[in-house]
């Protein structure tokens, strides 16, 4: 009789709690990335010229690509966003110039293959003879922002962004977003020497 009654009994407890609310599923959640606020340092190196660099980037990097100085390298690590700003330095020459602008333009273009847009916006600074283009590509472009500023005489310099990860735009979006704005932040601090 007593193990009836505890079969009843578990029975009917079961019966309480076993009905309720059908289960619903927990909405997406979006990862919430915070970087710090940008702080700037003055960099002037044994360059042609000088510009702001974000205190979180690890210090510059000179690549030497020609041996007589006409064009080199600068690499401008993020390690903790695993991305790079490349940045490309080439001495202007009477006949180089418009072939310099035109690969510049043709090198953000050969991301239509993979990218959802392409924007670009005119920037000029005539105060330091500083002109030139961004571009921002949205997709999964192997970069994400790229530029170029020349004084039309003397000095062209390209910069592009990438990432040391498969460009999937979602995830490095914040990223991205981020690091577009230390690369308007060069071009507006850009000084030629």
């Amino acid at each position: 009789m007593i193990k009836s009654k505890i079969f009843v009994f578990s029975l009917v407890l079961l019966l309480c709690f076993s009905c309720g609310n059908d289960p619903v599923p927990k909405p997406k959640g979006f990862l919430r990335l915070d970087y710090p606020s940008a702080v700037y340092e003055e960099i002037n190196a044994d360059l042609p010229f000088i510009f702001e660099k974000n205190t979180l980037a690890k210090g510059i990097k000179k690549v030497k690509m020609d041996p007589n100085n006409r064009s080199f390298g600068v690499n401008i690590d993020y390690p903790t966003l695993k991305g790079t700003i490349y940045l490309t330095y080439i001495k202007v020459t009477e006949d180089n110039l418009i072939p310099l602008i035109r690969d510049a333009q043709n090198l953000t273009q050969e991301h239509t293959l993979k990218a959802d847009v392409i924007e670009g916006d005119f920037y000029e600074n005539k105060d330091h003879k500083v002109y030139g283009m961004f571009y921002e590509i949205g997709g999964n472009a192997a970069s994400q922002s790229q530029f170029y500023v020349t004084d039309s005489i003397n000095h062209f310099l390209n910069g592009s962004l990438y990432f040391y990860a498969k460009p999937n735009y979602d995830s490095i979006l914040p990223a991205a977003d981020y690091l577009k704005k230390d690369i308007k932040h060069i071009m507006e601090t850009l000084r030629w020497k």
